[in-house]
Formats: structure tokens, C-alpha cells, sequence
């Protein structure tokens, strides 16, 4: 490894570790999560026939803040809330310096202009840190990392990282990052809201390396909403309706795993209905925007079981913001759906408790995972989820 490599892996992995600390010792704020709008200023990031990434990025994390805004134990700080240039850096000094709980950095995906389904690829994707796995991922944080050769000097800046070359990203298969575990939590709840919320096309959490998610001291994720070099999904991207359903989805997935943290977030009187229930989409699952069941139309109770030590295992498929009917097409016609309410949101398992791991995969694969790509198995135990 050469010397600038060691230097910029101490430099990264010491100061993080101590702006961490800091943070957990002083935050009196309740729960900080530091919305990041990818891109700004100059720097436009991917461009679409009638609009671009950098004003979707900023107008979704604005109407994400909206939405938080109406909860109380919960404090949302932005990385920038107007068309400005901010460098990687800092993107992450600001949330460094807020001592954030949670790191959101939200983009919008593309393809090389010679892509053969450049008018046809679609689907969102949530990444943590990490080594990328495939030439995709590799081609994506390439792109999101090139931003830092819009600034002067920067080689000296980010201490000789080079974002196009494969030797730079060594740095993110060495690095151990203590939040990980919590940064894949986040990513697989913004993950099914995208996919059950939005109505967007499921192409899964995945792992990269992005400069921004490495310098966060913090639990972070990188959010690619969907593709804006395919004109269909640019009409979603561009439309009022489109953007709310986005932001309505991130907003939930950062409530739900505030409370699945332990954080004390309290929803507002209105905070569930900023999404009118007559902004249906053709593309979208009702999830989002599914009425309440009618008080003589069967609903799916709370899920009752024995109290026991021993463990069981489930299939989830879906939660949402609120409670939806028996029978409802949501469910896709799967059989024994249970639901539970965990951190103010309803969740659904398919297909009652299995008694071991090996079957409930065996069920999510054969039965689920064609209807519901999204689905995973919960643990189940003493008449509640094992986090």
C-alpha cells in the first residue's frame, strides 16, 4: 500500500471515531438525521431531457424535511437546502459537526448515454459503505465521486485519492466500519418504502465506495431514487406527485428506524396525511395510499402468539403507515398474513411462524420473493420481534 493511502486511511478512520464519540457525549437534540441533496451549484449531476439531478435530489430532501419536521423528538439538519457547490467534504463536516444520528445522501441514478437500455433501466437502490462488488456499483460510485474534481487542487485535499482509479478504492475494502450493521438497517427500510411506497422497481441495497459515507461519523446510506436517463421514470422524478411519494418514503424509513433505535419520535396530528389518499399512481402499490379499512370491513388483527422462549421465524413483506385490510390486493394474494406494530408503522408476515430459518427461506424464495423482492426474515419470540 502506498504511503498516501496510509495517511488517508489514519486520517479517515481517527478523527470519524472521535467526532463519534463527541457526538454521542453532547447531542441533546433527541434524534439528528442530516438530509444531503447530492450535487448543487456547478455541479449538476446527472442530466435528463427536461430537468436534472441536482434540483430532484434538493426538492425530495425539502419535502422530506417537511415531513419530519411535524415530529417531535427528531431534529433534521441539510447539507445544503438551496442550489449551492458543496464539496464531499464538506457534506460530511456538516454532519460531523451536527453529531448526527443518521446520515441520508440523496441522488438520482444514470447510465453511460451508449447504454443499450439507457431508456429502459429503472429502479431504485440504497447503498452503505463498502467494497463494490460488481462493475455496476463501481461505475456508480465513480460517477457520485467524481464531484470532488469540480474543486482546486483536489488530490491534495483528499490526499491523493483518485475517484477513477481502482487502486484509490482499496481504502474501502480495508475500512471496518463500526456502523455498518446500522447503516444496512436504514438502507433495507428505505429500501421497502421505495419499492412499497414509491412504486419504484426493487434493485436492492448494495455496498460501494463513496467518499461521503466513509468521512460520516454516523450510520449513512446513499439513496439512488430511480433513473433519470429513462424518460418514463424522468416524468416521476420531475412530477409534484412523483416527488412526494419519494420523499414520503424516505421520511418513513428514517422514522422507523429512529424508533427502532430507541429513539423517542412522536408523530404530529397530521403527519400521516401530507400525501392526499386521492394521488394514486398506476406504477404505485397502495401502501402509501391505501384508505383505512371501514370500520365493518375485516381488518388483519394484532398478531397474537404464545409467550415462549422458543424461537420462530417469519417472512416480512411489507409495512406501512397504516393498518390495511384482510384481503387487501396488497397482499398479492399471499395466505396467513400476520401483522405487528413496531416504531409506529404496520408490518406484514406471510405464511405464520416456521420453526426454523432453513424453512422460512425456503417459503420466502418458493412463495414471496416473486410477488414482494423486498421480503426478509424476522426472528420471533416471547410474542415479538427479536431485533
Amino acid at each position: 500500500m502506498n504511503i498516501l493511502l496510509k495517511a488517508l486511511l489514519a486520517a479517515l478512520f481517527f478523527l470519524p471515531a472521535f467526532a463519534g464519540a463527541m457526538a454521542a457525549a453532547e447531542s441533546e437534540d433527541g434524534f439528528v438525521v442530516v438530509l444531503d441533496p447530492g450535487h448543487g451549484g456547478k455541479d449538476y449531476g446527472a442530466i435528463g431531457r427536461v430537468t436534472n439531478e441536482k434540483t430532484i435530489n434538493l426538492d425530495v430532501a425539502l419535502r422530506v424535511r417537511r415531513l419530519l419536521d411535524k415530529y417531535s423528538g427528531l431534529k433534521v439538519v441539510m447539507t445544503r437546502s438551496t442550489d449551492v457547490f458543496l464539496s464531499l467534504q464538506q457534506r460530511a463536516d456538516v454532519a460531523n459537526k451536527a453529531h448526527g444520528d443518521l446520515f441520508v445522501s440523496v441522488h438520482v441514478n444514470s447510465v453511460d448515454k451508449r447504454s443499450k437500455n439507457r431508456n429502459t433501466v429503472k429502479g431504485a437502490s440504497v447503498y452503505t459503505l463498502g467494497l463494490h462488488r460488481s462493475n455496476a456499483n463501481f461505475e456508480v460510485a465513480k460517477r457520485e465521486n467524481s464531484v470532488i474534481e469540480l474543486e482546486p487542487d483536489y488530490s491534495a485535499t483528499y490526499q491523493g485519492f483518485d475517484p477513477n482509479s481502482t487502486e484509490s478504492y482499496i481504502i474501502f475494502e480495508l475500512s471496518q466500519n463500526k456502523h455498518l450493521n446500522q447503516s444496512i438497517d436504514f438502507a433495507q427500510f428505505a429500501q421497502q418504502q421505495l419499492t412499497a411506497t414509491a412504486g419504484r422497481a426493487d434493485r436492492g441495497v448494495m455496498q460501494a465506495g463513496f467518499w461521503v459515507l466513509l468521512a460520516s461519523a454516523m450510520p449513512a446510506a446513499l439513496v439512488e431514487l430511480d433513473f433519470i436517463c429513462n424518460p418514463e421514470v424522468e416524468k416521476f422524478l420531475h412530477s409534484s406527485k412523483g416527488k412526494d411519494r419519494l420523499a414520503r418514503s424516505l421520511a418513513n424509513a428514517i422514522v422507523e428506524y429512529a424508533r427502532a433505535n430507541g429513539a423517542d419520535v412522536t408523530a404530529g396530528d397530521d403527519s400521516s396525511n401530507d400525501v392526499a389518499d386521492d394521488e394514486t399512481d398506476a406504477d404505485s402499490p397502495a401502501c402509501g395510499n391505501e384508505k383505512e379499512a371501514a370500520e365493518d370491513e375485516p381488518q388483519i388483527a394484532d398478531t397474537v402468539s404464545p409467550a415462549t422462549d422458543v424461537m420462530t421465524y417469519r417472512v416480512q413483506f411489507m409495512a406501512c403507515d397504516r393498518n390495511l385490510p384482510a384481503g387487501s390486493a396488497q397482499f398479492k394474494g399471499l395466505q396467513k398474513v400476520d401483522r405487528y406494530v413496531q416504531g409506529g408503522f404496520h408490518k406484514y408476515t406471510a405464511g405464520g411462524d416456521f420453526a426454523t430459518e432453513a424453512e422460512a427461506e425456503k417459503f420466502m424464495r418458493s412463495k414471496v420473493k416473486k410477488l414482494f423482492p423486498q421480503a426478509f426474515i424476522i426472528k420471533w419470540k416471547n410474542g415479538g420481534r427479536v431485533n
